[in-house]
Formats: C-alpha cells, sequence, structure tokens
C-alpha cells in the first residue's frame, strides 16, 4: 500500500541474508538481530522466529532458489490510516516483504578490490539515530554514498562524531597494519554478522584483530585494507581517498576470504531447512 509505514516513512527494520546450498548462512545470528531491532522501536513482526524461518524457505522454494542467492527480509510497521508518523494510526499488523534474488558479486572485484572516499556525512550518535539500528531509514547512508560516487570511488568511508574511522556507508572497513587487524570500536556502526565472524575468524586462527578508534592517517598507511558485508563477504580496499595501499588482494585478505569460505561452508552444513 502507497499507506504503508515503510513507504512513507521508512519505518521498519530489514536484514540481507545469503543463501548457499540451500541453506540460509548464519541465521540464528540475522534473526537475532532482527528481532532486537525490532523490540527497539516497539514493532511487533507479527511471525515468530519459527514461522519467519518457514517464510524464507518457503520464498526460496516457491522461486526454485537454491544457491547464489541474497535475501532481503523487510518488516514495516504496516499500513496507516493516514500519512502521520504517530504509531497509532496504523490499521493493521506489521508488513513483511522477502525478496530473494540471483545475486553474486564478481569474481574480479574480489581479487581486484574496491575503492573507497572519504566523506562528510558522519555516522550519527545514538541518542539522534542509533547506527546499530538496521532500519529502513537509511537517508544518511545513501548520502554518503551519492558523494562517494560523484568522487569517482566505489563506496563511502565514514566517520565518527570525533573524527575516527567508523565504517562505510553499506559495509564494514577493516585495515592491516604490521600484520594486525583493525577495525572500529564499533561504538557507531551497525553489529555486522560478518564483522563479527571474520574478527571470531581472526582470533581462532592466529590472526590479531583488535576493536579500536584510529585515524585516517592510519587508514592511509596500512599494508592492506578490506570491507565485509554478507552480499560479499570479505572485499579487498586498493584505494583510500587517491592514495593507493595494496596492488589489489593482499595475503592477509586473501587468507580471510578462504577462512570465511569454510566458516559459511560449516554453518550451513549443519543448518536444517524450516
Amino acid at each position: 500500500s502507497v499507506f504503508d509505514s515503510g513507504f512513507i516513512l521508512g519505518d521498519g527494520v530489514w536484514e540481507g541474508l545469503r543463501v548457499h546450498r540451500g541453506r540460509i548462512a548464519f541465521l540464528a545470528a540475522h534473526l537475532d538481530r532482527l528481532y532486537e531491532a525490532a523490540k527497539a522501536i516497539d514493532l511487533d513482526v507479527g511471525l515468530d522466529r519459527a514461522a519467519l524461518i518457514r517464510a524464507l524457505y518457503q520464498t526460496l522454494e516457491a522461486n526454485r532458489m537454491s544457491d547464489g542467492v541474497h535475501m532481503r527480509v523487510m518488516v514495516t510497521r504496516g499500513e496507516k490510516s493516514t500519512p502521520y508518523q504517530d504509531p497509532r494510526a496504523c490499521i493493521g499488523q506489521a508488513s513483511v516483504v522477502i525478496i530473494p534474488e540471483y545475486k553474486l558479486p564478481q569474481p574480479e572485484v574480489l581479487v581486484r578490490g574496491v575503492r573507497l572516499f572519504t566523506v562528510h556525512v558522519r555516522r550519527g550518535a545514538p541518542d539522534v539515530q542509533d547506527p546499530k539500528l538496521n532500519s529502513h531509514s537509511k537517508l544518511n547512508c545513501i548520502t554518503a554514498c551519492i558523494q562517494a560516487t560523484k568522487a569517482g570511488a566505489d563506496e563511502a568511508l565514514m566517520l565518527d562524531p570525533h573524527g575516527f574511522v567508523a565504517t562505510c556507508n553499506s559495509t564494514h572497513f577493516f585495515i592491516v597494519r604490521r600484520g594486525e587487524v583493525w577495525t572500529s570500536s564499533g561504538d557507531y556502526c551497525l553489529a555486522g554478522i560478518t564483522r563479527a565472524n571474520v574478527l571470531a575468524l581472526c582470533r581462532a586462527n592466529g590472526i590479531v584483530a583488535h576493536e579500536k578508534n584510529f585515524s585516517l592517517t592510519e587508514a592511509y598507511g596500512a599494508e592492506e585494507a578490506f570491507v565485509t558485508g554478507t552480499y560479499a563477504g570479505v572485499t579487498p580496499v586498493t584505494e583510500i581517498d587517491g592514495r593507493r595501499i595494496s596492488d589489489g588482494r593482499g595475503p592477509v585478505v586473501e587468507r580471510l576470504q578462504g577462512l570465511y569460505l569454510k566458516l559459511i561452508e560449516s554453518d550451513v552444513a549443519g543448518s536444517p531447512v524450516a
């Protein structure tokens, strides 16, 4: 409906999911984040976890899709009686929309990497709009993306309110310095599922990893850099603001890409279909 809360106000939460060999990878962690976000904005999803899992797999089955698929599940506060922000103007249950599409990262990008541009748009403080909420209201990230695109880059690198590196407009950012992996403190970014998995992989495989504040100067001086996300996993970053970081994929990024693919295989192998 044109009166849907998501369309009118961006009032809702969502998750991106990766389907591998007929299973949805890291589904429990994604649903934890979805239901926690819904609770935070006082939104009743209208389906319990078991019912939502069934709906996800029924959607895949109806479309005869089992691999190389990216899904987005979106939950809005539902239809409103009038275009007004007060949730009491809602006249029904939440809207739940599931979109599956065949969508895989280009193999050459996973080797060649992407370029970032640092934008003026900051990640906000949690008392303005908590960046940990995966909400439909993404205008700040969209504005950042536009600025990066106009500058000829692939994605925006965003700073926190204190000027430290926070995250990208749609992915999480990491650097490699002297063999150590650094990412932001996490205070001003979404609690990324892939981000957390990569940090766990580092710690389980003898790679020193830190969540900490660091500056653009330290990012410019990195030996390697990469971004993480549900869609592409681990993607190298070769350039930041015109500074060359590396010529394609470095050894740490290549190792993490291999470890992450093994983690996905392990997760889906133990994941039952609803």
